[in-house]
């Protein structure tokens, strides 16, 4: 045969890609391989030392008896590939959870065979889902779920809390609300933060509650340095647990508040100018600690906090969570159980609250359950708006200052104004200094009074904004405090 009849190599490399896998892209122009009838997609750009297109191609070939090829004819293969496939359409890759057809939603087990739990309108059922409906992507934090039992009379939600050692039933309540918000691809839900006294069991209630979700592999891990690395591990993972938190820096809360609501990160592509890398992110969390000190009041609207207590007889490591693992497929299925029911329940959405998801969900639940979620979501919220005020200075002055007008009363100043007046209100008493940290300027005050507004509105003190021909002000309204709500026994 003449060098001019030999197919040249890169067009079988080629050849036997197009036969085998299915090539798309993502919104974002990265493109994914995904073996024919499995739904595990991957980068075909991928450098990773693991999992990476181009070893399973090179695997493939190999196994098929169509030889071994070089480096050079696989790049230029992958390059003809890549170009080829920013043609097809575009279609978005999932980690762990992802919306399907039909009102339904999908679970990734983490197997290497594919099977996922598909959650829908009427139940649940253990299922290889359609290339075309959804696509996963893995990484190295992607762990194996067991599959889950039917049928479990909710046995597993009662292992679940037993092994826990959460202080009250209202707790219990809203871990479980939390679990079910895990397993919803588009509801936001408030970041639970464990505490409780040393030794009280946070590290280990933290890692059942994600494993629940991500798998026996699920770990919780130490807050990154920067903002950087903590989107990175975001990104590469559904449920981020940060544990024994004992500081949260004024970034690093600006950067929850982002991962729990979601945001969109966008860099410099290595080795370019022009191109940029883009990545959007909205992941459940979970944090662990005694007491992260001062609390800003937008993270508290995104918190949810779980309180713990000493178990009165320890455990051995192994004993606790070799039980665990043997009882974890009939947790998860009693999970799905609850699920089902709670997705089918019709209930009213609050619309006083900043998670409205979350407190729809919460809704749901008593309606499905006649538990008190959403009265405990309610309590838990007051407790972090007294956490808040009692960590800055200004909301007790402001409330103190308040506290002298009559309910209904209005007073307007510009900022510098209220500046000098609430300092020297503050300083009055006991002609004591002003504190580290209180504001300078009218400006910074305006800022810190924004921030505070839902926390101060809460305890019935309205803070507004305007514009006269004379220039800005802030307005301070005394409003009739809410009554507090009464607290349910949900047990």
């Amino acid at each position: 045969m003449s060098d001019d009849d030999k197919t040249p190599v890169r067009e079988v490399i080629t050849d036997y890609a197009q036969a085998h896998f299915r090539y798309f892209r993502t919104a974002d122009g990265t493109v994914y391989a995904q073996k024919n009838g499995h739904p595990v997609a991957r980068p075909i750009r991928s450098q990773g030392t693991t999992g990476s297109h181009r070893q399973e191609l090179m695997v493939g070939l190999f196994k098929d008896g169509r030889g071994v090829f070089n480096g050079t004819a696989l790049k230029e293969a992958l390059d003809l590939i890549e170009a080829l496939a920013l043609t097809e359409d575009v279609q978005p890759v999932h980690i762990r959870v992802a919306p399907g057809f039909d009102g339904a939603t999908w679970l990734d087990l983490g197997r290497n065979d594919g099977q996922s739990v598909r959650i829908h309108p009427t139940g649940w059922n253990i299922a290889i889902p359609d290339p075309r409906e959804v696509c996963w992507r893995r990484t190295q934090l992607t762990g194996e779920l067991p599959l889950p039992a039917k049928d479990t009379d909710d046995k597993g939600i009662d292992l679940l809390l037993r092994l826990c050692n959460f202080a009250s039933a209202e707790t219990e309540c809203l871990a479980i609300a939390w679990l079910i918000g895990c397993l919803g691809p588009s509801v936001p839900v408030p970041a639970p933060f464990l505490t409780g006294p040393q030794g009280a069991g946070k590290s280990t209630g933290g890692r059942m509650l994600v494993r629940i979700i991500e798998g026996m592999s699920g770990d919780l891990r130490r807050a990154p340095k920067d903002e950087e690395n903590l989107i990175a591990a975001v990104a590469a993972g559904w449920v981020t647990a940060l544990d024994n938190l004992s500081h949260m820096t004024p970034d690093l809360s600006d950067a929850m508040c982002c991962i729990v609501t979601g945001a969109e990160n966008v860099k410099r592509a290595l080795y370019t100018d022009g191109d940029v890398v883009r990545a959007r992110y909205r992941r459940p969390m979970l944090l662990t600690g005694i007491d992260v000190g001062v609390i800003r009041p937008d993270l508290a609207e995104r918190l949810l906090p779980l309180r713990l207590e000493r178990p009165g007889v320890r455990r051995t490591e192994a004993e606790l969570w070799a039980e665990y693992a043997e009882g974890l497929p009939v947790v998860l299925g009693s999970l799905l159980d609850l699920t089902v029911k709670v997705r089918a329940a019709e209930a009213e959405t609050p619309t006083d609250l900043r998670m409205a998801d979350f407190a729809h969900l919460c809704a749901q639940l008593d309606a499905a359950t006649g538990l008190g979620a959403l009265t405990a979501y309610r309590t838990s919220l007051d407790d972090l708006n007294d956490d808040v005020i009692e960590g800055d200075l200004l909301a007790q002055t402001v409330l103190r200052h308040a506290d002298t007008l009559e309910v209904g009363a209005e007073q307007r100043m510009t900022s510098t104004e209220w500046l000098h007046h609430l300092s020297r209100f503050y300083s009055s008493d006991e002609l004591r200094p002003l504190p580290k940290g209180w504001p300078t300027t009218g400006k910074v005050l305006s800022d810190r009074l924004k921030r505070l507004q839902p926390t101060l509105a809460a305890r019935g003190v309205l803070i507004d904004s305007g514009r006269t021909s004379e220039g800005r002000y802030l307005e301070m309204t005394r409003l009739q405090a809410p009554p507090p709500h009464e607290e349910k026994r949900m047990f």
